[in-house]
C-alpha cells in the first residue's frame, strides 16, 4: 500500500516563497504520476503539477507555471514543491497523489493515493 505524508506549507505574506514535501513509501519498482493538488473552500480541487518518476516530465497549471516548480528525490522517494511569488489564489490545502502509470502523466490523470494535505495561505 502506497502511503505519502506531505510535510512543509504554512503561512507567507504575498510575494513569499514556500516549500511543501511529500514522502512517499510502499512504492513499487514502476513508474508513477506523482502530483501535488490543492483546493480552497469554495473552489473544485485543482491539479497544481505532476511529475513522471521515469524520466522527470513535468507539467504544470497554467496559473502557477513559471512560479511552482515540482521535483524529485529519487533515492529518498521524498517529491517536492518549491512555492515562489505566492498570491492570495494560492491558498489551499496541498495534497500529494500518484498512480502507477506506463507512460502518460499529466494533469488530468486521476491519482490513486492521496496524502492528508497540508495548508498553504497567503496574505496579501
Amino acid at each position: 500500500e502506497v502511503q505519502l505524508v506531505e510535510s512543509g506549507g504554512g503561512s507567507v505574506q504575498a510575494g513569499g516563497s514556500l516549500s511543501v514535501s511529500c514522502a512517499a513509501s510502499g512504492m513499487s519498482g514502476g513508474a508513477y504520476c506523482m502530483g501535488w493538488f490543492r483546493r480552497s473552500p469554495g473552489k473544485e480541487r485543482e491539479a497544481v503539477a505532476v511529475l513522471f518518476t521515469r524520466d522527470g516530465r513535468t507539467q504544470y497549471l497554467s496559473s502557477v507555471r513559471g512560479r511552482f516548480t515540482i521535483s524529485q528525490d529519487s533515492e529518498k522517494n521524498i517529491l517536492h514543491l518549491e512555492m515562489s511569488a505566492l498570491t492570495p489564489e494560492d491558498t489551499a490545502t496541498y495534497y500529494c497523489a500518484a498512480r502507477e502509470v506506463n507512460n502518460r502523466c499529466t494533469l488530468d490523470r486521476t491519482p490513486r493515493y492521496w496524502g492528508q494535505g497540508t495548508q498553504v495561505t497567503v496574505s496579501s
